[in-house]
């Protein structure tokens, strides 16, 4: 047994000696790593940003770079590249890119020297609270200023009755992007050292709010309240005062807080930057229609009306409140044919409908329009629409032949076949598709089911006068043919017809109720009987 022992105990040991020998030969680059000194190692050392750009990062900009952005400049790994980050970073906010001035940077570096020569309290102005706000924002519409505190009487809203108060102002933004209408920011300086701060109460600037009896709002001196559920924040959360206002609610002012935390909204922007440099390629496209209308302002000047439409049904609804609502971002840029951009426009689109309404919502189209007045001559518009919601997004390209009107030529605006005709004559002709007196949504597919009335909107230029009755002479007929040939023809009277000097509007809904599907035309033919000159614009449509 002893022998065999040691037997055992000399052939493990030669069986532990065989294994590391082993090893090493199967991984001999690991072992090789494993058994160098960590101080002979290389490392990865990320070099660090100069001081120029810290600068900018944390001085410059801090306010107004968003998340994304700042993630993005700290991943760049050379100068270069910062240095073209930092070019686009202010292409991407100003307001117009064809000046040689960036408006944007210009004020922005203007309102932190203001911020820095009024709000500096020990700190550079541009730090405090009320500099931020004012870098960020700009000056408020309106400033409530108590620079000296002292006897104050509430508004009955917070609660009515005298106190005294420290230092503080109220700024009101009638409206900032991103963020709401009505906004109210206010600053209280606590320590009379000239740092307002941002006060998340209404009680924040009380300077008697711990003194006991005194300061003491309506409801607290008849006893209805206890300042101590004030001070604890019962009696802010609406309580049994009565007087609170919902944007006064600590949950309110701690949402407006977070939302003024953030970067400016830039707007669409992003759609601008789409247009501008490289072409986008689509994964998930969205088909949209454009059409241009033109109507005559004056002999220089001509109304070009850009209609965009979109199917519901290639849009995403998300239920926001209780309400199924989808939302477009549409950016356009129109564009003179020497590159010189002569406008742009940008705005959301809305489509919204209950549960019950939502499958009719869906087979119906959200449209938008942009009248532009322009000079007469070749221009050319680019439209952006991307689905909030889904992201898709389509671009197009539409030129712009904006015609001449010659004073002495009968002549007509484009000949519009609208999804919906309405006279404006006892309401206020403003807001989109109002042209004249009337609201002229345009088909901008010129498709329409079977009962659904076409609406016919047109204006004539230059019509003659009759020296007898002082007024436009014209004949005008629709005439609504099929295949070639005529299924109706309808004369227009001046009852129909509104006039302006020398212009005429011809506004008109066809009946499609006996009409079976296929494809129309209507023609409107007019005849001036003083000069003698005729005109014939036509459109086609589809009934389904």
């Amino acid at each position: 047994m002893i022998h065999q022992a040691k037997r055992f105990l000399i052939l493990a040991f030669a069986v532990s000696m065989l294994i590391p020998s082993f090893g090493q030969a199967q991984k001999k680059g690991d072992r090789a790593d494993a058994n160098q000194d960590v101080r002979e190692k290389p490392r990865n050392v990320k070099p660090e940003l100069k001081k120029e750009y810290k600068n900018w990062l944390a001085n410059d900009v801090s306010y107004i770079i968003t998340d994304p952005e700042r993630n993005a400049f700290k991943r760049l790994a050379t100068d270069d590249e910062r240095e073209a980050f930092i070019e686009d970073f202010w292409r991407r906010r100003d307001p117009d890119p064809d000046t040689e001035e960036n408006e944007f940077k210009e004020e922005h570096y203007e309102r932190i020297a203001y911020a820095n020569q009024h709000f500096t309290s020990g700190i550079p102005g541009w730090k405090t609270d009320r500099g931020r706000i004012y870098v960020m924002y700009g000056k408020a519409h309106e400033v409530e200023s108590h620079p000296s505190g002292g006897t104050y009487d509430r508004p009955s809203y917070h609660g009515g009755g005298s106190t005294t108060t420290y230092p503080f102002e109220i700024w009101f933004y009638r409206h900032l992007p991103g963020i709401g209408s009505g906004i109210e920011i206010e600053f209280v300086d606590p320590t009379g050292t000239g740092e307002y701060r941002i006060a998340r109460s209404p009680d924040e600037k009380d300077a008697m709010l711990y003194v006991p009896g005194a300061g003491l709002t309506l409801s607290e001196q008849l006893g209805m309240t206890s300042k101590a559920d004030r001070i604890s924040g019962i009696g802010s959360l609406g309580g049994s005062n009565g007087y609170m206002r919902a944007q006064d609610s600590p949950f309110e002012r701690l949402q407006l807080l977070a939302n003024l935390s953030r970067a400016p909204q830039i707007k669409f922007n992003e759609l601008n930057a789409a247009l501008t440099g490289t072409p986008l390629t689509e994964d998930n496209p969205l088909d949209f229609d454009v059409r241009v209308d033109y109507f005559r302002q004056s002999d220089e000047r001509v109304v070009a009306a850009i209609t965009v439409q979109a199917e519901n049904n290639n849009l995403v609804f998300q239920d926001v409140g209780g309400v199924q609502t989808a939302r477009m971002n549409i950016f356009g840029r129109i564009t003179a044919v020497n590159g010189r951009r002569v406008g742009i426009f940008e705005d959301p689109v809305f489509a919204t409908a209950t549960a019950t309404e939502l499958a009719d919502t869906k087979v119906r189209k959200s449209a938008y329009q942009k009248a532009v007045a322009l000079a007469p001559g070749t221009y050319k518009v680019d439209v952006i629409v991307r689905d909030v919601a889904s992201g898709a997004t389509g671009i197009k390209s539409v030129p712009l032949s904006v015609p001449k009107y010659d004073s002495k030529l009968l002549s007509t605006s484009t000949l519009v076949l609208a999804a919906r005709l309405q006279s404006l004559t006892d309401q206020p002709a403003v807001g989109q598709f109002v042209i004249g007196q009337n609201k002229v949504i345009p088909n901008v597919a010129a498709s329409y089911r079977r009962g659904e009335p076409v609406g016919v909107y047109m204006q004539v230029y230059n019509a003659g006068i009759d020296q007898t009755t002082l007024r436009p002479s014209v004949d005008v007929d629709y005439v609504l043919t099929k295949d070639g040939k005529e299924l109706d023809k309808q004369p227009e009277d001046w009852r129909g017809m509104s006039d302006a000097g020398q212009r005429l509007t011809l506004a008109r809904l066809i009946s499609t109720q006996g009409l079976v599907p296929g494809e129309y035309e209507i023609a409107i033919r007019i005849r001036d009987r003083v000069s003698g000159q005729t005109l014939s614009p036509s459109a086609k449509f589809m009934i389904t």
